[in-house]
């Protein structure tokens, strides 16, 4: 059994004993709150318990039943606590997993990376560098021109449709999307 499916395995089953359900597309809710400022308490309040058992408890969503995996419209995934734009939709591709996959972020220094032994695997670990958030996982898998596939889980996203880009304070990167086009 290789990497990707022993984790779909193990999220599957997770989401079994947790009674998660498909999830369905958030609506742009407007400009992304910073919420880097709040402590534990309020950001439980704040975030769905899905979004917080990811970003600050390490946790992985179950693959094929999250927000974003098959999502395919131009826009700019954002880290759901800080608002700082993370990925890109021209670096997403189909990686097969049930998860949002991208071969770069949108700057290399807005992720950190560190190794993750955990659950009987050797893998390197994706955060966000603004708010400490677990964001998923990178492997060596990926499509050119990187040959990375950062794994990331939805609920650590918040997503700005290109047309909201500026409307949400995320002009500057318009030009991903223009460059995109071309």
């Amino acid at each position: 059994m290789n990497l990707c499916s022993r984790i779909a395995l193990l999220c599957a089953s997770s989401a079994a004993l947790l009674g998660c359900g498909p999830v369905t597309r958030t609506p742009y809710a407007g400009k992304p709150q910073n919420l880097t400022t709040m402590n534990d308490a309020e950001l439980r309040k704040t975030l769905t318990r899905e979004q917080y058992h990811v970003t600050k408890e390490n946790g992985t969503e179950p693959p094929f039943r999250n927000e974003f995996w098959n999502n395919h419209d131009a826009g700019l995934y954002v880290d759901v606590i800080s608002g700082e734009a993370l990925f890109a939709s021209t670096h997403k591709f189909d990686s097969g997993t049930g998860w949002p996959s991208f071969w770069q972020p949108i700057k290399p220094e807005v992720v950190a990376s560190k190794d993750d032994l955990t659950h009987g695997m050797d893998r390197t670990e994706v955060r966000s560098k603004k708010s400490d958030a677990h964001l998923g996982h990178v492997f060596t898998d990926g499509p050119n021109p990187t040959g990375l596939r950062y794994c990331i889980n939805s609920a650590s996203l918040r997503f700005i449709p290109v047309e909201k880009l500026k409307e949400a304070g995320y002009e500057e990167y318009l030009s991903v999307f223009e460059t995109a086009k071309k």
